[in-house]
């Protein structure tokens, strides 16, 4: 993406409502995150054409867990619009016993410039003993093509020493009309550190054949690394 259209990403952004992610109360309800990644992947297919991108998020959370927020990155999807995916998300996240987190988010894709693509998610995701994570996602118009589509995902996080974390995870999309896309299966697995404010992690994704069926070489394995800076 251009350096141009990499500001329009971040004006974007900055001016969506603030965002928050559920869990423990921060000690400002306002947080951020911004950095670069060498690909930016959906579900285990690039968004940006195997191209690098910038990307940020804002947040807001209240005592409750009641969240609201933003995300916005670059996306490249061939000639034309749109360049840019700004998506706007509200949810709510607590405790259900002292060892499960649920949350419950609904998640709005835009793509300023081709609102046609534009569509809403239902987002449930359980947090288990803290490093085991399952979600379902439900959507009924997937990429606004008026198709029931379904995500089921399973990740799980590893503590190693010097303050290192390996991740994997798995998942799988099911959509009700196979001339939209056929069921696939992604995943993915990467090891990450923090340096003070910024996170840098390296990590290897995939997915089956179905997808490269269905996305051509987007949906090939690949290496992605990114630095991330949060507060």
């Amino acid at each position: 993406m251009t350096p141009a259209r990499c500001f329009l990403a971040a004006a974007l952004l900055l001016s969506a409502p603030f965002a928050a992610t559920a869990g423990d109360e921060p000690s400002s309800p306002v947080s951020w995150e911004v950095g670069a990644v060498s690909d930016y992947l959906f579900r285990g297919v690039s968004q940006t054409d195997e191209k690098a991108t910038l990307q940020g998020t804002l947040t807001w959370t209240s005592a409750s867990g009641l969240y609201v927020g933003s995300f916005a990155s670059g996306v490249d999807f061939g000639e034309g619009s749109p360049d840019v995916e700004v998506d706007y998300f509200v949810g709510y996240g607590f405790d259900a016993s002292d060892s499960v987190n649920l949350d419950v988010m609904l998640n709005r894709y835009t793509y300023p410039g081709a609102s046609e693509l534009a569509y809403n998610e239902l987002i449930t995701t359980a947090t288990i003993a803290e490093n085991w994570a399952v979600s379902v996602g439900y959507t009924n118009d997937v990429w606004g093509s008026g198709t029931d589509g379904w995500y089921y995902g399973l990740s799980h996080d590893w503590a190693l020493p010097r303050d290192v974390t390996l991740s994997a995870n798995v998942g799988r999309s099911v959509f009700d009309d196979a001339n939209v896309a056929e069921d696939y299966t992604d995943w993915g697995v990467a090891i990450s550190r923090s340096f003070g404010p910024a996170a840098v992690s390296l990590g290897y994704y995939g997915t089956d054949g179905t997808a490269r069926d269905s996305f051509g070489k987007v949906a090939d394995n690949r290496l992605l690394l990114s630095v991330k800076f949060a507060r």
